[in-house]
């Protein structure tokens, strides 16, 4: 079954052979890009695989949820005020719980990432050889793509030497929106994700310190399509220093498992 559940709303997900990937999408003011993600995410899928969009919009002041309503192809979950990225996908993941889906994937809704990346990530997660996967520019550099701004990049060197000091794990690239989760490593973010406006350096610490596994995958990413960027170059200091924070927190607690 090529078409996506959203299209057929009388099938059941238990009826559906093959793996469930809930592909969680959120968003907040992407009236520009999210038709042209929903389309890659959509036209990419797999015969042998159902990648399900959900569009998470997390109050958006545009008509972001006016537009993935009307498209018809994804989940819309509507959250009724801006909770932040972290919770937006966290909501994502109980959704995924919830259905009984096999994998998830965060997906950016700014045309950054690309459809095409899912099919290497994921395989790692359906050979059982670690709980998580991260798309990384950072991994094979010199074969192309968008690789950042200068002062984005400097600040990934040093949450690179965090997430080394803390876990002894070499993440290439920390900040990447673009990760895919096997079941039991969704089963926890659902309970457990960061709330904090940019999760995915703290989330790294997070799950190698509850013993998930996580490899770094190649992929080449795009500039942002349209709209604007919720991190300016003014604020750039202000969210390497909120970050780093964040990462020493949650590397000193308790465990969560």
């Amino acid at each position: 079954m090529n078409n996506t559940l959203q299209k057929n709303k009388s099938v059941k997900i238990s009826e559906i052979r093959g793996p469930l990937v809930a592909v969680i999408i959120p968003c907040y003011n992407e009236a520009e890009n999210i038709i042209q993600v929903i389309d890659d995410i959509c036209s990419t899928q797999p015969n042998d695989a159902i990648w399900q969009p959900i569009v998470v919009n997390d109050c958006s002041i545009d008509n972001t949820a006016e537009i993935v309503h009307n498209d018809q192809r994804a989940i819309l979950l509507d959250l009724p005020c801006n909770l932040g990225v972290g919770a937006a996908v966290q909501t994502g993941f109980k959704y995924a719980v919830k259905h009984n889906f096999d994998y998830a994937v965060k997906f950016d809704g700014d045309g950054q990432h690309r459809a095409v990346a899912l099919i290497e990530l994921l395989k790692p997660l359906q050979n059982n050889v670690v709980d998580m996967t991260i798309g990384s520019r950072f991994v094979n550099p010199e074969t192309g793509g968008f690789q950042s701004t200068m002062i984005r990049r400097v600040g990934i060197r040093w949450l690179r030497l965090m997430v080394y000091v803390f876990t002894g794990y070499r993440a290439s690239d920390p900040t990447s929106g673009l990760r895919a989760y096997s079941k039991n490593a969704l089963n926890f973010a659902m309970h457990y994700y960061p709330s904090f406006d940019y999760p995915e350096p703290e989330e790294i610490i997070l799950m190698r310190r509850n013993g998930f596994t996580i490899a770094d995958i190649y992929t080449t990413m795009n500039e942002r399509q349209g709209g604007v960027s919720s991190i300016s170059s003014l604020k750039s200091i202000y969210y390497m220093l909120k970050v780093s924070f964040a990462m020493l927190m949650i590397a000193t607690r308790p465990k969560e498992k």
